[in-house]
């Protein structure tokens, strides 16, 4: 027996995410994909935006497992009000690489712990800090195609990871969720 507690539904199939968990040996008793609108609001701003999102995962996964805690998380890429999600298309990423050039920006995760009337709702922002990018690098980058289903349009842990001069905070954080906050979540409940 490894001692491994099953104990709790995330509501994220982000392989990421899934990977990070088990990295520290916490294994979901299920994964579900809470399938929900993400569109942001007018003049919503990034956190109340990004501790929408999360808790919104959460409550879906809770109508389907509503005996169970639910684990979600949201990752956004922000720099002063401005929201950058995954991109639409190689353009978009390519304007995101573009405006991060030189420039510090900051990745947000919330994660949310909910069970019937709790709703506990983290949130984790890492500083990160891009070297100045010429258009051969970018255009090197983007060929990779690492750029797809990524917020901001970059993976920390990928190739993008030589453009990046400095981080201030938690590296877990900026490739899709923080584990020593993640830990201590679940932990305040003994669901590890």
């Amino acid at each position: 027996m490894d001692g491994t507690k099953r104990s709790f539904v995330l509501a994220s199939s982000s392989p990421r995410r899934i990977e990070l968990l088990n990295n520290i040996k916490i294994f979901p008793k299920i994964i579900y994909s809470s399938d929900i609108n993400e569109d942001i609001s007018s003049k919503e701003n990034p956190k109340k935006y990004c501790a929408r999102v999360a808790k919104n995962k959460a409550l879906k996964a809770l109508e389907k497992y509503p005996e169970e805690f639910i684990l979600s998380a949201d990752t956004i890429v922000f720099c002063s009000n401005k929201i950058f999600l995954k991109p639409k298309d190689k353009e978009e990423a390519k304007d995101f690489l573009n405006f991060f050039s030189g420039r510090k920006h900051n990745v947000l995760t919330c994660i949310c712990l909910a069970k019937n009337n709790l709703i506990k709702v983290k949130k984790v922002v890492t500083k990160v800090t891009f070297k100045r990018l010429n258009k051969q690098e970018i255009e090197e980058y983007l060929s990779t195609n690492e750029w797809k289903d990524k917020a901001g349009a970059y993976a920390i842990q990928g190739y993008a990871e030589k453009f990046i001069k400095r981080i201030n905070g938690s590296y877990s954080n900026v490739v899709g969720l923080p584990l020593f906050e993640t830990y201590n979540l679940l932990n305040s409940q003994g669901l590890i």
